[in-house]
């Protein structure tokens, strides 16, 4: 698993305490920024994170803001991005086994390290399930991306 971690400057800390345990893991990551507290566009930044995604260099991302709405509502905006605010376990693994999310956005602000560490592994242990019902719906959503 190849992972794209990225932040704004509100989620900063939180993407930084998580590199030690990324690495613990031993999962292949590279981290796009911000490096730093001092104020970024979170668009700019996600949109960065994507196209790691959409390029076929990496198969997710693992996003920071101060509540990870902003980075999935930016996610979402991307073709070929299904991003997930996801603050509990369940959701993280299920938003990638039942809707293949490619990036899990944290709210930087609002969850603390060890529930950080809990939901990226989640994350990164799912896989999209081969039910049909599932695949069709996604089918669905890939097709939403041409839409007006």
């Amino acid at each position: 698993m190849k992972l794209v971690i990225a932040s704004d400057h509100c989620g900063y800390v939180l993407k930084n305490s998580m590199i030690s345990f990324i690495e613990a893991n031993g999962w292949d990551w590279k981290d796009i920024g911000c490096f730093s507290e001092d104020p970024v566009d979170f668009p700019d930044i996600i949109q960065n994170a994507g196209q790691y995604i959409t390029s076929g260099k990496y198969e997710r991302a693992i996003v920071f803001c101060g509540t990870g709405v902003g980075a999935a509502i930016a996610g979402n905006k991307m073709k070929g991005i299904r991003a997930a605010v996801c603050h509990d376990t369940y959701s993280a693994h299920q938003s990638v086994e039942h809707d293949n999310v490619n990036m899990l956005c944290i709210g930087g602000k609002i969850v603390s390290e060890w529930l950080a560490e809990d939901l990226i592994k989640a994350f990164i242990k799912a896989d999209f399930s081969e039910n049909e019902d599932f695949r069709r719906r996604v089918a669905k959503l890939d097709r939403m991306d041409t839409l007006p």
